[in-house]
């Protein structure tokens, strides 16, 4: 008997190959459902509405603290990000380097997100802005009205103000009210290097690849979640759905390696692709639990330094026991 998994998740190429067909988990009925993450997220962490999803990293690392633990991750990773490129600044607030943080107003979508959570583990590792050396400003950034998805219990000398139900934060950053921005999306109010909102790091390819040469991450920003009913009772499907993730997004590798024809409206993604391997790596997206330990074990211990965990876990925790070994085909 097959198993129905619905399956909310954005239309990343890597998932292509599993939306289109071409690729099918074993034993699984899969109803892919395209929706933007903040859709998904809302709807998964919220009321918990899909069997299975693409999950913030840190939200899931969150919910892991919490008595029902809703949801087991298998080492699938959606989506991969550098994030020196997201720290935004208004151009009167004084900040010329990262260490001009310090005591600064900072605004971010939701003190739990992920990528200003890698920010701000970056920032107090490479530069000394610690945690909690600055105040936060949450809520949306383009629309009003934006709460945390999950609840925090944050320690006291952590600051954290919602901005008001009229306000956003991508014009509060443009008019000084805050000075700067972590974030996931560019703020609407960013005009370039000599702009009003420009970003810390304008030459953030260089900065981002010297990080990489220096620590070997590629910060992960999502996962895939399941249900942990559904874990609990077909634990199978955690190696048929890492399976069918890995195939896909081997299929899209090369795909993006192809010179007859570009697959991509990049007119240079020949040389894109020819670029990330040499600095990367041959395979810079791995899947699996191996090769992804020492980044994951990176971002627990940020979730922790920045009072999102009680206590730092192990990476082996957070995944299906059933992915923690690679199988040989």
């Amino acid at each position: 008997m097959r198993k129905t998994i619905n399956f909310g998740c954005w239309d990343y190429d890597r998932m292509a190959p599993i939306m289109d067909g071409r690729v099918r988990p074993q034993g699984i009925d899969l109803n892919f459902l395209n929706m933007p993450v903040e859709e998904t997220f809302f709807r998964m962490l919220r009321n918990q509405e899909f069997e299975a999803s693409e999950l913030s990293l840190s939200s899931y690392v969150v919910s892991l603290h919490k008595p029902e633990r809703p949801f087991v991750a298998i080492p699938v990773f959606p989506s991969r990000f550098f994030r020196h490129s997201s720290i935004y600044v208004n151009a009167d607030s004084g900040i010329d380097r990262p260490e001009d943080l310090v005591g600064k107003r900072v605004g971010c979508p939701e003190y739990q997100m992920t990528a200003p959570v890698w920010i701000r583990g970056i920032l107090s590792d490479d530069f000394g802005v610690n945690v909690d050396s600055v105040t936060y400003y949450t809520g949306g950034e383009e629309e009003p009205n934006r709460s945390e998805k999950l609840k925090l219990d944050l320690p006291d000398n952590i600051k954290v103000v919602p901005i008001g139900p009229d306000k956003t934060l991508s014009q509060m950053l443009h008019d000084g009210e805050i000075d700067a921005l972590y974030t996931a999306r560019k703020p609407s109010t960013y005009s370039g290097p000599n702009g009003k909102v420009r970003r810390l790091f304008e030459n953030f390819p260089e900065v981002e690849k010297a990080y990489f040469a220096r620590t070997g991450i590629f910060p992960i920003m999502h996962t895939v979640g399941i249900r942990r009913a559904d874990y609990e009772a077909d634990p199978w499907i955690c190696q048929s759905l890492l399976k069918a993730f890995s195939e896909a997004k081997d299929i899209t590798m090369q795909s993006l390696s192809e010179t007859a024809a570009l697959k991509a409206m990049l007119p240079w993604a020949a040389a894109h692709f020819e670029e990330a391997q040499a600095t990367l790596g041959p395979d810079y997206w791995p899947y699996g639990f191996d090769r992804n330990r020492e980044t994951i074990a990176t971002f627990l211990r940020y979730s922790h330094e920045q009072g999102l965990s009680p206590r730092i876990l192990e990476p082996e925790e957070i995944f299906a026991k059933e992915t923690l070994e690679a199988f040989v085909i």
